[in-house]
């Protein structure tokens, strides 16, 4: 039986992807509503933009960082609106929470909403700021990093905290440290280095590179070696060593950090709201727009 393709699979595909409605529903069709085979049906096809998985952002807030010693704590606060993201109270909340998270390396979420902080625990003054402002305010989520004595944190935020990125490097020195955070926010690699990308991810995006390049007509003989250069290329998009640095494109990240006597031991990226889908209103809107 034929699966109903729902309007808000066709938004989905057309975001990820950028193609028009008719072949978003096409590819959906033909997919049986399976909206990751659909976005590489349309990349084997040549016409998908860019598979991004959350390039937008749906709630508002801040990301924040703090650095305790050996342990950093990056965190995320949510609201309803960018304006009130941007009130000094609500800043001052999640600097509170990054800090007493640092301090205290709470186990999962319920620890860390019941950590003691100014009169009453963090879980009360989310409660409280709510009730002052009067718009929904919370604390989605946040992770723990440890490093040795001899390692160093970069932390960036970019936007005021619209995107945070922690960096833990072996050796180096903070500078080094902060300006790969600042690579991170900008360019958002996936992994630290090419070997951390999985098989099954790898042989995934052959396959479809393969298809790709048979459907441009290539001599089948140079079929293989053109798939080596595509999948060396998107391993160095998103494998953090191999990306060329921001501040110097002619070395990589891991040249620039090697200069610097030091490697990349592992970096953490937040994107605020990112998997926090939006309501969609303006479908029919657009379709209607698209007959008259």
């Amino acid at each position: 039986m034929m699966a109903e393709i729902k309007a808000a699979q066709v938004m989905e595909l057309r975001k990820k992807t950028g193609v028009g409605i008719m072949d978003a529903k096409k590819a959906l069709v033909e997919s049986n509503g399976d909206v990751a085979q659909a976005i590489d049906a349309l990349r084997e096809k040549g016409m998908a933009k860019a598979a991004k998985k959350s390039d937008r952002i749906a709630a508002e807030g801040l990301a924040g960082i703090a650095i305790d010693g050996n342990t950093a704590a990056i965190v995320e606060v949510n609201s309803e609106t960018d304006f009130v993201a941007s009130n000094d109270q609500f800043k001052a909340l999640l600097k509170d929470i990054a800090e007493t998270i640092a301090k205290n390396k709470p186990a999962d979420m319920a620890a860390a909403e019941a950590l003691p902080m100014g009169e009453g625990t963090i879980g009360s003054a989310v409660i409280n700021l709510t009730a002052v402002i009067g718009e929904k305010i919370s604390f989605r989520r946040f992770e723990l990093v440890e490093k040795n004595d001899g390692d160093h944190f970069g932390a960036y935020l970019h936007n005021g905290g619209q995107i945070a990125s922690l960096v833990t490097l072996e050796g180096a020195d903070d500078e080094t440290a902060h300006d790969v955070a600042m690579h991170v926010s900008a360019v958002n690699p996936q992994y630290v280095s090419r070997e951390d990308v999985p098989a099954e991810t790898l042989a995934h995006e052959r396959e479809v590179l393969t298809e790709e390049t048979k459907n441009e007509g290539k001599p089948e003989n140079i079929i293989p070696k053109i798939v080596e250069g595509r999948v060396n290329k998107f391993l160095s998009e998103i494998s953090l060593n191999d990306q060329a640095f921001i501040k110097d494109s002619d070395q990589t990240v891991a040249q620039f950090v090697a200069s610097k006597n030091g490697s990349v031991k592992g970096f953490v990226r937040f994107t605020v709201g990112e998997g926090i889908e939006k309501k969609e209103n303006n479908f029919v809107d657009e379709v209607m727009g698209q007959i008259k």
